[in-house]
């Protein structure tokens, strides 16, 4: 009996051990849901360099679209659709024959009116030369001629400067290029009728400067800040998508586009060995530099929240949420602003679970 009785007490010692344990785990894992353990960091500032890759367009240096200012029909045709051209090169002549029906009339008048003013000319000089005799010629007489002398003069002019307006067509007759470039578009054909009165209102060419071209980038408003003149970028095309270019920031557009709110940037790109062609669409990777002094922190210290943007702040082993904006951010890093100091700790990994005011430890 004395050995059963031992047995037995020693059983129920057991069990009162176990049970003891098993509270205190259950406390401490209480304790511990009710009190989490976080990883801290302090906050710092600085600035974050980070990149943004957007897409952007090859766009001719210069393009434009030649026209045949005056009516008349396509006499020769030079050049055609990839030719290289420079300036001043002759790419069409025209043909309208009432131009010369037009200056010879424009001749005639002159040598017409040339005329009448030399009699007129004349008779002034014959009555002023007579006027000095004294009663003559009345004065108002010879005011008279003098005014029918300046005014044969005026008409005179007239007709000579009506016939340079005429020859100055002539040269709207020869189609010649404005600068260097290529030939990318024809439209004209031999004995074609056009001008202004023709049927259609198609350029004869249209020449394009692909020796250098404009990479034209919409800058969304965020990130326009880190921007400037001094800005090197790369980018890549479709149709070479290992090879990287660069190029530099050329011009800021200054605005803010007020539908897409992004600011038009254009780089120059140097293309003299022809691997790019004008609208082709390139991505490109800007690096952004903030200039402000703003705190780094991990992406995980940040929580976006249905109610906000917020990191949470450990004051006296409690939790406070502290809402800030984002700014720039990288793979690992984001730049936040808000009611924050350097060295304030902050929990690393941060969730909406730990709830403002909660006691927290480190």
């Amino acid at each position: 009996m004395l050995i059963l009785t031992t047995v037995g007490l020693g059983t129920l010692l057991l069990n009162a051990c176990s049970t003891n344990k098993k509270e205190k785990d259950i406390a401490k894992q209480e304790n511990s849901i009710d009190t989490p353990i976080v990883a801290s960091i302090k906050v710092l500032k600085g600035k974050l360099n980070t990149n943004i890759s957007l897409p952007g367009e090859l766009l001719p240096y210069q393009q434009v679209d030649v026209f045949a200012k005056i009516n008349s029909y396509v006499k020769t045709l030079l050049v055609d659709v990839g030719t290289e051209v420079h300036t001043g090169q002759l790419l069409a002549t025209l043909d309208a024959p009432e131009i010369n029906s037009q200056l010879i009339g424009a001749q005639s008048h002159i040598k017409q009116q040339e005329a009448i003013y030399i009699a007129s000319k004349a008779t002034y000089e014959r009555l002023l030369s007579t006027s000095k005799t004294s009663g003559t010629v009345s004065e108002n007489d010879l005011e008279q001629a003098e005014s029918k002398k300046n005014s044969d003069f005026a008409n005179l002019e007239s007709v000579k400067a009506s016939y340079k307006e005429i020859a100055a067509n002539l040269n709207y007759l020869e189609i010649r290029a404005p600068f260097n470039g290529v030939i990318t578009l024809r439209n004209a054909n031999l004995g074609a009728y056009v001008g202004p009165g023709g049927k259609s209102a198609d350029p004869l060419f249209v020449i394009q400067d692909q020796k250098r071209l404009r990479l034209v980038v919409s800058i969304p408003e965020l990130n326009i800040g880190g921007i400037t003149n001094k800005t090197e970028i790369l980018f890549s095309v479709a149709s070479l998508p290992n090879k990287k270019f660069n190029a530099h920031v050329s011009r800021l557009a200054g605005a803010v586009d007020e539908k897409l709110r992004s600011e038009r940037v254009e780089m120059d790109v140097f293309n003299n060995d022809k691997k790019l062609i004008p609208h082709m669409f390139a991505e490109v990777e800007i690096p952004i530099v903030s200039r402000d002094s703003a705190f780094i922190l991990p992406k995980t210290a940040v929580v976006t929240s249905t109610e906000k943007v917020f990191v949470i702040k450990i004051i006296d082993n409690k939790a406070v949420w502290v809402e800030v904006k984002k700014g720039f951010q990288n793979a690992t890093s984001i730049e936040v602003y808000g009611a924050l100091k350097p060295e304030d700790k902050v929990v690393k990994i941060a969730t909406d679970e730990i709830r403002d005011g909660s006691i927290i430890k480190e």
